[in-house]
C-alpha cells in the first residue's frame, strides 16, 4: 500500500527531529556527568587542602589511627563508612569505591609518614542528579511524540498546494483545453510543475483531438463505399442469371462489408468517447436478440443454436449503443470459432456470460486474446478476422468500467464475463 507524501514529509522531520532530540538529551547527559566528575574532584582537592593543613598545623587534631588500614582515617561528614582493607594496597589520589551498595570516594595522602584516608559520600548528591537526568531524558521522549504531531501538522501545510494540484489535474479530462492557473502557487517549484503539466496537457489534447478527427473522417469516409458494396450485393442477389460459386463469392463480399460495417460503427465508439453520456437502464434481453438479428443466416448456415437464459425483466446500467457493439463483436468471435453445439448468454451475479461449445483458445493464446492484431491459430475451416475484434471490446469496456475475463480450454469451448450492474435490483430480483 503506498502512503501519502504527508506521511512521508512527517516522517521524515520526525525521524529527524527526535535523532537531533535524542542526541542532545545524551550529550547534554554525557556533559553533565563529566561536570559533575569535575566539581567532585574539585570540592575534594580544596577540602583535602584545608584538612592536611589543619593536620599539619596542630597533629592533635588528627583522627584514630586505623591499624588495619595502617593510616589515619576521617569522614568529610558525620556518618562513618567502615573502609575494606583491599584499600590500603591502593595508591595515594582520589579513588571511586563500592561500599555497601553506595559509591564513595577515597582521598589518599601522606601525612606525617603515615597514611591519611577521607571519606566523601556524595550518593545522596548523585542520586538526585541521576533522578535529573531521567526527567530530562523523560521529558526528551513527550518532546519527540510531541515533535510526531508537530511534524504530521506542518507536514500537511506543506503538501497542501501539491494535494490541492492533485485534485486539479484528476479533474481535467484529456480533451478539455482548460488549463491549470499557477498564480493559485506560491511555491517556485509548483509553480514550475505547473507549468510543465500545462504544456504536457496542452499537447495532450491536441494529439487526442487529432486522432479522433482522424478517426471520425475516415470512419465516415468507410461509410459511402460500404454502402455502395451492401446495396450492389442486394441488387445481384435478386439476378437469377447468379448462382453456383458466384452466389457463394457474393455472399462473402456481404459477409466481409457486414464485418467492416461493425468495424467502422466500433471505432466511431471509441472516436467520440462518450463512456460518461447515455447510460441508462437497458434492457438487456431486448438488447441481445437486437444483436443477434444480424447474424441470423449465419447461424443457421452453420447449424449453431442460440440460447438466451435472461430473465426478461433484467436492466442494466450502461451505454446501450457501446454494449451493442461489445456484444456483437463477441457474438461474432463466438460464431467464427464455433460449427456445433450452441452459443449461450446468461446473466447471474451481476454478470453477462456468454459460453459457446466451440473450438476454445489455446492456454498459450489466452494472455495475448485482448492484444492489437493478436491471432491464434486456428484450422483452415474457420474464419479468419482482423484481429482487432477483442481489441476493441477491450478498450470499450476498460472505458466503461465493465471487468470482462475469458476462460477457455482447448476443444471444450469458450466463456467470456462481463461485468454489469444491474440498474433496477429490486425488479430483477
Amino acid at each position: 500500500m503506498r502512503s501519502s507524501l504527508r506521511l512521508k514529509v512527517a516522517l521524515v522531520f520526525s525521524a529527524l527531529t527526535i535523532v537531533l532530540l535524542i542526541a542532545q538529551a545524551l550529550g547534554v547527559r554525557v556533559l553533565a556527568e563529566a561536570q559533575e566528575e569535575r566539581l567532585i574532584a574539585a570540592l575534594i582537592h580544596d577540602d583535602m587542602v584545608s584538612v592536611l593543613r589543619s593536620y599539619q598545623a596542630n597533629p592533635s587534631l588528627l583522627p584514630p589511627f586505623d591499624q588495619r588500614l595502617g593510616g589515619y582515617v576521617s569522614a568529610a561528614d558525620k556518618s562513618s563508612q567502615a573502609l575494606p582493607s583491599r584499600v590500603a594496597m591502593m595508591p595515594a589520589g582520589t579513588h571511586e569505591i563500592i561500599v555497601g551498595g553506595r559509591e564513595i570516594h577515597v582521598a589518599i595522602a601522606a601525612i606525617g609518614g603515615a597514611r591519611f584516608y577521607r571519606v566523601y559520600d556524595f550518593s545522596a548528591y548523585e542520586k538526585h542528579f541521576k533522578e535529573m537526568i531521567n526527567v530530562l531524558m523523560a521529558g526528551t521522549g513527550l518532546f519527540a511524540l510531541l515533535t510526531v504531531w508537530l511534524s504530521y501538522g506542518v507536514a500537511g501545510l506543506l503538501v497542501r498546494q501539491v494535494a490541492g494540484l492533485a485534485r486539479q489535474v484528476k479533474a481535467l479530462r484529456h480533451e478539455s483545453t482548460a488549463l491549470i492557473n499557477p498564480g493559485r502557487y506560491d511555491e517556485a517549484e509548483l509553480i514550475g510543475l505547473v507549468e510543465a503539466f500545462n504544456d504536457y496537457h496542452r499537447r495532450m489534447a491536441e494529439m487526442i483531438a487529432r486522432e479522433k478527427e482522424f478517426t471520425g473522417d475516415v470512419s465516415h469516409e468507410l461509410r459511402t463505399p460500404l454502402t455502395a458494396i451492401k446495396t450492389s450485393c442486394e441488387l445481384l442477389e435478386q439476378d437469377p442469371g447468379i448462382s453456383g460459386k458466384s452466389r457463394a463469392r457474393l455472399a462473402q463480399i456481404n459477409c466481409a462489408a457486414d464485418s467492416m460495417h461493425e468495424l467502422v460503427n466500433a471505432l466511431l465508439m471509441l472516436a467520440r468517447d462518450d463512456s460518461a453520456q447515455g447510460v441508462e437502464p437497458v434492457d438487456l434481453t431486448r438488447l441481445i436478440r437486437t444483436t443477434l438479428a444480424p447474424f441470423v443466416k449465419r447461424f443457421a448456415a452453420s447449424g449453431v443454436q442460440t440460447v438466451i437464459d435472461v430473465d426478461s425483466r433484467v436492466r442494466v446500467k450502461a451505454n446501450g449503443s457501446a454494449l451493442a457493439i461489445v456484444l456483437s463483436n463477441l457474438t461474432d468471435n463466438a460464431l467464427r470459432y464455433t460449427d456445433r453445439g450452441c452459443v449461450r448468454f446468461s446473466y447471474a451475479h451481476g454478470r453477462l456470460h456468454i459460453e459457446d461449445t466451440g473450438s476454445g483458445i489455446p492456454e498459450h493464446a489466452l494472455p495475448h486474446v485482448f492484444d492489437r492484431l493478436y491471432q491464434a491459430s486456428r484450422t483452415p475451416s474457420e474464419r479468419q478476422g482482423f484481429g482487432i475484434g477483442l481489441s476493441i471490446v477491450k478498450k470499450i469496456c476498460d472505458r466503461h468500467g465493465w471487468a470482462i475475463r475469458i476462460e477457455s480450454e482447448q476443444h471444450q469451448g469458450t466463456r467470456v464475463s462481463l461485468s454489469l450492474p444491474l440498474a433496477e435490483p429490486a425488479s430483477a430480483a
